[in-house]
């Protein structure tokens, strides 16, 4: 037995002192055989100390319990393996002192006797390379996101001052905008109140100057036609001045309304009284029907002045021997009045802005008027909640519709 265990001992130290790990070797009895001077080093024992000590010494303690069980499975297998399976392994010093290793099992048999050899090695060099390599992609990883919400701050920035001088710009531009359209309006303003003003007071002194020829009794008739005359182009010169105001005050937000409750027929019957005085020859306006009974809450004085322009327009563009049909809807919240010609309608491609101000369709520019009568019944009704929509064909008339609410209320 002697001369097995000396022949033993010389194996194992020949092998130990062949490998440059450090080398543990244990028994079926997991204690320690041999351990070459790399693993007594390494583990902080003198040579021989750890011969005859069991395995735990050399395991932390909170690994040791388990350990036994791990190394009796391995001296039943033949394969040599690495220990741990990717998580870390640690041992243990004389001085309690715990450090990272990476081992590797070789179960071998000599003699008939079962052994593992572990071959050990201290990567705590390694492992602190790696943990200052985490630490360092740590603080690099931070540096990105402060750098890149850094950058994205600055980007956020540079879009919103990018923002804002698109925003000014797009003002500067809308301003010289306006400005070039407010002249363009202007100039059309002179021109037309030179040649609305003109027509007018023209007659007005042709009339005056007639009237005062006429002092007989006998051509009294005479002089009270050329009154009539200077009453009516008064009367078409204060409503364009008013509609000039009407513009004002929309402009300037300063257009008021009041509501009253009145019937329907008081302000058609009106309107179309004194639209009957401006009818060309066999012209004529169709009443609506049964609207006696309906009564509204609205701004009478708009609804007046809308009907009116409408009504004054279809007879103004429509020719001699005409109809010209108004048409009442009353709907449960609403009511509806369609106003239709068979004038000479409105071309197609002018149509767009027929609502403009000042806008004068080229088959009317030779007749009397402003461009503005439309666009201020627009800017009325609308303002009440109201629509104002039409449907033309040219050389074949003309339907407008005004809608507005029955019961309208001030907010």
């Amino acid at each position: 037995m002697k001369v097995f265990e000396e022949k033993k001992g010389n194996i194992f130290r020949i092998l130990s002192e062949a490998i440059s790990e450090g080398i543990v070797i244990v028994n079926a009895k997991q204690e320690i055989v041999t351990s070459n001077e790399a693993a007594d080093n390494m583990f902080g024992y003198a040579p021989g100390e750890l011969l005859g000590q069991n395995l735990k010494v050399l395991i932390p303690r909170k690994y040791s319990d388990t350990h036994p069980v791990q190394v009796s499975e391995y001296l039943g297998k033949n394969d040599p393996r690495k220990m741990g399976h990717g998580r870390d392994l640690y041992g243990r010093r004389k001085d309690e002192s715990t450090f990272p290793v990476e081992a590797g099992l070789n179960p071998f048999e000599i003699y008939g006797n079962r052994y593992v050899m572990a071959l050990v090695t201290d990567i705590t060099v390694r492992k602190n390379q790696e943990n200052q390599i985490a630490e360092l992609n740590t603080q690099l990883e931070q540096k990105i996101e402060m750098r890149t919400q850094a950058l994205k701050r600055s980007i956020n920035e540079l879009e919103e001052e990018v923002r804002k001088r698109k925003d000014a710009e797009d003002k500067i531009k809308e301003s010289l905008r306006k400005e070039r359209e407010l002249n363009d309006l202007k100039t059309k303003f002179l021109s037309l109140v030179s040649h609305e003003f003109k027509t007018p007071l023209s007659g007005i002194l042709t009339s005056a100057t007639l009237a005062g020829k006429y002092t007989e009794t006998a051509q009294q008739d005479k002089r009270e036609k050329h009154l009539r005359t200077i009453q009516n182009k008064v009367k078409y010169l204060n409503n364009i001045l008013n509609d000039f105001l009407s513009i004002e005050r929309i402009e300037a937000g300063k257009a008021t309304y009041k509501f009253d409750t009145f019937p329907l027929s008081k302000v058609v019957n009106e309107v179309i009284y004194n639209a009957n005085m401006l009818l060309k020859e066999d012209q004529k306006i169709n009443y609506p029907n049964n609207i006696e009974d309906i009564t509204l809450n609205f701004d009478e004085k708009i609804l007046e002045l809308s009907l009116t322009n409408l009504i004054n327009n279809a007879i103004k563009y429509s020719p001699e021997a005409t109809t010209i049909d108004v048409v009442v809807i009353p709907e449960e919240e609403s009511l509806s009045i369609k106003i239709i010609d068979q004038g000479r309608g409105i071309p197609e491609k002018e149509q767009k802005f027929i609502f403009n101000r000042y806008f004068r369709a080229e088959n009317a520019l030779l007749d009397q008027g402003t461009g503005i009568g439309l666009n201020i019944v627009k800017s009325h009704l609308e303002s009440l909640d109201g629509t104002v929509t039409f449907e033309s064909e040219e050389n074949k008339g003309s339907t407008f519709t005004i809608t507005f609410p029955t019961n309208k209320t001030i907010e």
